[in-house]
């Protein structure tokens, strides 16, 4: 096996296990079980597992087709997106792995660097008025509540609701930060 088939592979089962069970309950001994590889080689490609979550969790944060388009209705587009479960995998999953290991500083760096990269920067790019980077990084923190209700608390009122609903209020919440206030 070549060292970049080892290093994928290790890649491949610690991203299913930190997904399936979290940074906390994935050990590098059961990664590298599962791989049936030596633990030192998740060591010698990864350096720790910190690392190795840090290179194989990664919250992509498909927002930018809800970003196009007018402002009018952008806090339900975001509301709408984070809610359609074909996007679990890219979002939610990925979310809530990151949201388990934030014990890290490593990890809260990541996933912050990860809301600005893909939500607040390219949002703040769109807004007029004051406080435009402000206004998008409020924005992202309720995009990140919304996940949490969703994805960490399983709120079974959130959880259970309507999404047309839920798109509809929240996205309404969302929208009066996208216009700035009238004197």
């Amino acid at each position: 096996m070549t060292e970049r088939t080892t290093k994928g592979l290790i890649a491949t089962e610690a991203r299913r296990q930190f997904m399936a069970a979290g940074y906390a309950a994935t050990s590098v001994r059961g990664v590298a079980g599962a791989a049936g590889i030596d633990p030192a080689l998740v060591i010698r490609h990864f350096g720790s597992k910190e690392q190795l979550f840090l290179e194989t969790i990664d919250v992509e944060g498909p927002f930018a087709p809800a970003l196009e388009g007018p402002l009018s209705g952008m806090g339900e587009r975001l509301v709408a997106l984070v809610l359609d479960e074909r996007l679990s995998n890219v979002l939610r999953t990925p979310y809530r792995a990151m949201i388990r290991a934030t014990d890290s500083a490593a990890v809260r760096e990541q996933l912050v660097a990860a809301m600005e990269e893909t939500l607040a920067r390219p949002l703040a790019a769109r807004l007029d008025g004051p406080d435009a980077a402000l206004r998008a990084h409020l924005v992202a923190a309720q995009v990140g509540g919304l996940l949490e209700a969703l994805v960490i608390l399983e709120d079974p009122a959130v959880v259970g609701a309507d999404p047309d609903a839920i798109a509809r209020y929240y996205g309404a919440a969302v929208s009066t930060l996208l216009t700035p206030p009238s004197d």
